[in-house]
């Protein structure tokens, strides 16, 4: 009931200067770490969490099946394909080849994990946070075209991401040998064929009721964002029960209950801006209370090396690459190539890595995720608001409206809203 207790205070306290840190690029992540190593028992030791606590992995769980199934529930795809160049290349070519750079680098200097737990770590270290990176995102400073890239890509790449884990988690446990070619049959149609099926079924059939529902006019305003979440763990746990992958069915499930349902992306929108936010601040809480505190004594110059490569070169070369002939400039690039802060995926995924007692180097793995996390939060929160406006100022001086950074697309709307809608609102 401590860490409880502490947690809602410190809601209590940032919720009172949310806006004023904001503009000094305090970011929610980073209170809500910095608070949980403070009162770890590393330090004050007022609130003590045990990360092997089946509720603390049950959290967790849960939050990342919800981002999923927003995230993806939200996305205008008629919105992407109007300007699919920028986030198709960063799904379809920077994500791989980010995990490809990742496992290289893992394998030269992580030199206690073997090549598929190194896999692991790169796989877990692959997908982006909005919630880092929200000050870029929903900053009008930043051309649209480039913020509505970094959105789609954070939106969708976590799910994209499942499949490499598990895939690359089968690896490591069976200890070098490959397999028959039944079992990956049976991998595969077992976690990510259930996996889609159990999304597909509870995302086209929940969303069809609730679309009679409203039609209808039988479901409260209340009940249609409940609903919409109720589809989200349906989907995860639906799936686990089946022998499927949860994740993939939250996130598929997504996808196809927005396309049904639009009023539902609505109601999703705004569970990610009150409930969804409340879970994520939570899950950073216990992130700096009971991963990263108990692990700073363990960083060694291998994994600090691992971890800024991850956030800048492991990056960067693969979104550099991706983008070559779309005609963007070197700053354009190298600022889509930063901002691709790690954050809740890679914690709730690292966390399943953890209880997989066939990947002997999991303990291993599970602190380079942690370290890099860690170094994220505070790096990208720290830098996405006055990096969002100097690129924004660049791209004024630059007077390049013919460019193709400032091609004009349909705008999808972020998951936060930024402090200048904020104000307009409260004009």
């Amino acid at each position: 009931m401590t860490a409880l207790l502490v947690f809602v205070v410190l809601v209590l306290a940032y919720g009172l200067v949310s806006r004023l840190l904001g503009r000094r690029a305090i970011t929610g992540p980073i209170v809500f770490v910095a608070a949980g190593l403070l009162v770890s028992p590393e330090a004050l030791d007022i609130v003590s969490i045990n990360v092997e606590e089946e509720a603390v992995r049950l959290l967790a769980e849960l939050t990342l099946a919800i981002v999923l199934f927003t995230d993806a529930g939200r996305i205008d795809f008629a919105a992407v394909r109007q300007s699919p160049q920028i986030p198709v290349r960063l799904l379809a070519i920077a994500m791989p080849l980010t995990i490809g750079v990742g496992v290289a680098v893992g394998a030269m200097l992580l030199a206690d994990l073997e090549f598929w737990e190194a896999a692991i770590v790169a796989a877990v270290l692959a997908p982006t946070d909005a919630a880092l990176g929200q000050a870029v995102v929903s900053n009008t400073a930043v051309p649209a075209r480039v913020r509505q890239g970094l959105n789609v890509e954070s939106g969708l790449n976590d799910g994209l991401s499942v499949p490499f884990l598990f895939i690359f988690i089968a690896l490591a446990g069976i200890e070098g040998n490959t397999g028959s070619t039944g079992f990956w049959v049976r991998f595969i149609l077992e976690q990510v064929g259930l996996g889609v099926l159990v999304g597909l079924t509870v995302g086209l059939g929940g969303a069809w009721l609730l679309k009679q529902a409203l039609q209808n006019n039988t479901v409260g305003a209340t009940f249609q964002q409940l609903t919409a979440i109720a589809l989200a763990l349906i989907s995860l746990l639906g799936a686990d029960e089946l022998g499927g992958n949860g994740f993939i069915a939250a996130f598929v499930a997504g996808i196809a209950a927005g396309k049904v349902c639009e009023p539902l992306s609505e109601r999703l929108l705004e569970f990610s801006e009150e409930e969804g936010q409340l879970l994520t601040l939570g899950t950073f809480f216990i992130f700096g209370v009971a991963f990263a505190a108990p692990r700073i004594d363990e960083i060694t110059w291998e994994i600090a090396v691992y971890a800024v490569l991850s956030l800048t070169l492991v990056r960067m070369v693969p979104v550099a690459l991706s983008m070559l002939g779309l005609g963007l400039t070197h700053a354009t690039k190298l600022f889509i190539g930063w901002f691709g802060p790690r954050g809740l995926a890679s914690i709730v995924l690292a966390l399943i890595v953890l209880e997989e007692e066939g990947v002997v180097g999991r303990e291993e793995a599970f602190t380079v995720v942690v370290i890099t996390v860690l170094f994220s939060v505070f790096a990208h929160g720290l830098t996405a608001r006055p990096l969002a406006r100097a690129f924004g100022r660049h791209c004024e001086r630059a007077n390049m409206p013919d460019a193709p950074e400032m091609e004009e697309v349909m705008p999808i709307p972020t998951r936060f809203r930024g402090e200048e809608e904020e104000d307009r609102m409260m004009a």
